[in-house]
């Protein structure tokens, strides 16, 4: 047999043209390609290599970023019957029990504050905690209880955002790389920083100085843009002008708490609920309520009002806010309060 020999009785042409430069060993046994074949064609003067055990790459360059993925998945993928060609055309590659998380996903998924897939120096791939792929060159493996709902992106499995992005994080490394990518996270349009923490507390990160410090970044570039969609709300369902961003005292007295949009003549306030549930979500929950219930005590309605619903339905929340405008008619008035300028 020499180099030029035709592959098999069955050619690969179907294949996508990454999946006929990288595949298993069993689905070339599967176009015919005997053992003693495969040990020539991988051989010190080959035309092939062994890129990862049973994973072989069908030329001697080195690897391109997206065969690394493939070759990464088709290695830690749980083994079964190699997929052959249909009537109706090639089957779509398979990976079973196999995902892309962490800083490849993330590549994927279109971050720049992440090397691109040629440049990565290690590929995460999830599989589920009953398995036991080992983790081998550039390949680590991450066995989990709670896999996520695969994306495709790219023809490839591919973790969701959050999740990709939380196990990017987990592994040490520096405050300034987790704060660029949960930043890029946010402003690129990825997810609310509450879905991306939520994610941080549900591996429980959130704890890890080098996530916990960085966890501020997230609330620097989210709290912007629910200003903006509180101000266009506003503004576009004709609600009266409020004063923005206000703190509240009682004359000669103590501070009451900063607010978002205040109504003098009304006593409604609207404050940003932008908490994370954390672990320890249950003294902040008790500052907001404590903060409320002194507020209304002293004849204040203090609405809150989440990033995601202002965003989703800001037509609802508005009349939210109106309701309340129009119900202050009928309250006691409220006690005399200093406001300034937050």
């Amino acid at each position: 047999m020499t180099h030029d020999t035709p592959l098999s009785p069955r050619p690969l042409r179907h294949l996508a043209d990454v999946h006929r430069r990288v595949l298993t060993a069993a689905q070339l046994r599967a176009h015919g390609v005997s053992p003693a074949e495969l040990a020539e064609r991988c051989g010190p003067d080959g035309p092939w290599r062994e890129l990862l055990p049973r994973v072989i790459l069908l030329h001697s360059g080195p690897p391109t970023g997206e065969e690394r993925l493939h070759a990464a998945l088709l290695y830690a993928a749980r083994q079964g019957v190699p997929a052959q060609p249909t009537a109706q055309g090639p089957q779509r590659p398979q990976y079973p029990d196999a995902v892309l998380t962490g800083p490849a996903a993330l590549a994927l998924h279109g971050f720049s504050a992440t090397p691109p897939p040629d440049a990565l120096n290690r590929v995460d791939v999830l599989v589920s905690r009953q398995r036991r792929p080992r983790s081998l060159g550039y390949v680590r493996v991450v066995r989990t209880s709670e896999p996520p709902e695969p994306q495709q992106v790219a023809g490839l499995p591919v973790a969701p955002v959050a999740r990709a992005l939380a196990d990017a994080v987990a592994e040490p490394t520096d405050t300034e790389t987790v704060r660029r990518l949960l930043t890029e996270a946010v402003r690129g349009g990825h997810g609310e920083p509450a879905a991306l923490l939520r994610e941080l507390v549900r591996a429980r990160l959130l704890h890890r100085p080098h996530v916990a410090d960085a966890v501020d970044a997230v609330f620097a570039e989210g709290r912007p843009a629910a200003e903006d969609r509180l101000y266009r709300m506003v503004r576009e369902y004709g609600l009266p002008d409020p004063v923005w961003n206000v703190e509240l005292r009682l004359p000669g007295g103590p501070h009451l708490g900063g607010l978002d949009a205040y109504w003098p003549d009304h006593a409604v306030a609207v404050e940003l609920d932008t908490r994370v549930s954390r672990q320890d979500d249950g003294a902040v929950w008790s500052r907001y309520a404590g903060k409320r219930e002194h507020l209304e005590r002293l004849g204040i309605t203090v609405v809150y009002l989440t990033p995601r619903k202002l965003r989703d339905c800001p037509e609802q929340q508005a009349t939210v806010v109106r309701t309340a405008l129009m119900a202050s008619a009928d309250r006691e008035p409220s006690v005399y309060v200093v406001v300034r300028p937050r």
